[in-house]
């Protein structure tokens, strides 16, 4: 069995476009002519698609997504304008500022010159465009709506720069109050303990464990400078790459999905964009079986990557996808599966999705507006804890000392 991509049009005018699944293209052509369609174009997907090398510069070098917010909103604009989509993408080439992202668009420019589909010249750069923009904008070519299938994935590329706009805000504050907290204890490490433990050497007395780690802790600071410059620097590098591998993502999403502190927001913006993708796929005229492999694709969260993968091969079997993730309470909160089963018994699953995401998209700005409020009080135990070691690491040997002097 094989994958086509089709338009056809019924009798009376109606068009319709997307993928089909069938032996051979005179099948797929029956299927749809069962239906009252003749189909006017078709075009097998081959699945055995040639690999594509990603550059080692290009896991670091990623477009910003609001340029490609930007550039999304102006192609719609372009199309629907009745601009032609090469001299589109070329006069936004033009207009961009980022040169990384101006020389991949005259590329895509040269490829659609060549006889290339936008999907094809897209899906050469899966750093830049991901599985949910080249598939979206494949289901605008065949569907023959590409102005409004761009518009709704430029809603969807807001809304998506919203929410990390609100998140990385948060963060802002627990990242400067950790990095100072690093340096000043570099700082007491190589120049003030030193001073301290050099009086710990004229002493007779047994060194507690928690002194002598911190002692060893300042001596390798003092001697290998050089190579805890070259942790520092090298140790996030190695932490990025290794949460690009499959056991990396596992093990983050594990980790998130189980902190108590954490675990609610992550959920809450897992399921807004879970619930915003897939509404955006449904909206566009991708199937559910389709858009549930590229949410599945899209969502960086282990755990629901794996409930989706299974809700794939469940809704084949017929089984609703609100029945399919009921089983999932603990990364599904029970609003979301039973607003799905409001959406597919009233056929209005787009539109429930949509209010569902907007709900989790409001629930999310208000925790990150509380979001220092939430964390200082870990903050504070951290830092307290760490300082209430390092004292009593200092002042432990100095009881021992007046206890023997006594």
């Amino acid at each position: 069995m094989s994958k086509f991509i089709y338009t056809a049009k019924s009798h009376s005018g109606e068009t319709k476009g997307g993928e089909i699944t069938a032996k051979d293209e005179s099948s797929a052509a029956r299927v749809l002519r069962s239906e009252g369609f003749l189909v006017t174009s078709i075009k097998c997907l081959d699945e055995k698609q040639e690999k594509i090398n990603i550059n080692f510069f290009d896991r670091f070098l990623k477009v910003p997504l609001k340029d490609k917010m930007i550039f999304t909103r102006n192609l719609s604009v372009m199309i629907a304008s009745g601009l032609s989509l090469s001299r589109a993408i070329k006069n936004l080439a033009i207009q961009i500022k980022n040169k990384r992202f101006q020389k991949i668009l005259l590329e895509i420019y040269e490829d659609l010159q060549g006889g290339k589909t936008l999907s094809e010249g897209l899906a050469k750069y899966p750093t830049v465009f991901s599985d949910l923009f080249v598939n979206m904008v494949r289901v605008g070519e065949t569907g023959g709506n590409m102005d409004e299938v761009l518009e709704i994935l430029a809603v969807q590329l807001e809304k998506e720069h919203e929410l990390m706009k609100k998140i990385k805000g948060a963060m802002i504050y627990p990242s400067v109050i950790i990095v100072v907290m690093i340096a000043i204890g570099v700082l007491m490490l190589t120049y003030i303990l030193p001073q301290i433990t050099g009086v710990f050497a004229d002493m007779e007395v047994t060194l507690p464990p928690a002194t002598r780690f911190v002692m060893s802790l300042s001596d390798f600071l003092k001697s290998h400078s050089f190579i805890a410059l070259a942790i520092v620097i090298f140790l996030p590098i190695f932490l990025k790459l290794f949460l690009q591998t499959k056991a990396g993502k596992k093990t983050l999403s594990l980790i998130l999905i189980n902190l108590p502190a954490i675990k609610n927001i992550v959920i809450k913006i897992n399921c807004a964009r879970f619930s915003r993708i897939y509404s955006s796929l449904l909206k566009s005229g991708v199937s559910v079986l389709d858009a549930l492999e590229i949410v599945s694709g899209t969502l960086s969260n282990y755990s629901y990557k794996k409930a989706l993968r299974v809700s794939i091969e469940q809704v084949k079997k017929g089984v609703n996808l609100s029945k399919i993730i009921s089983d999932y309470p603990k990364i599904f909160p029970v609003l979301v599966p039973q607003m799905l089963e409001v959406g597919e018994e009233t056929g209005k699953t787009e539109a429930v999705l949509v209010k569902l995401a907007e709900f989790y998209e409001e629930e999310v700005n208000q925790i990150t507006k509380n979001l220092s409020s939430i964390i200082e009080p870990i903050l504070m135990l951290f830092i307290g804890g760490a300082v209430g070691f390092f004292a009593i690491a200092m002042l432990q040997p100095m009881y021992s000392v007046l206890e023997n002097i006594k």
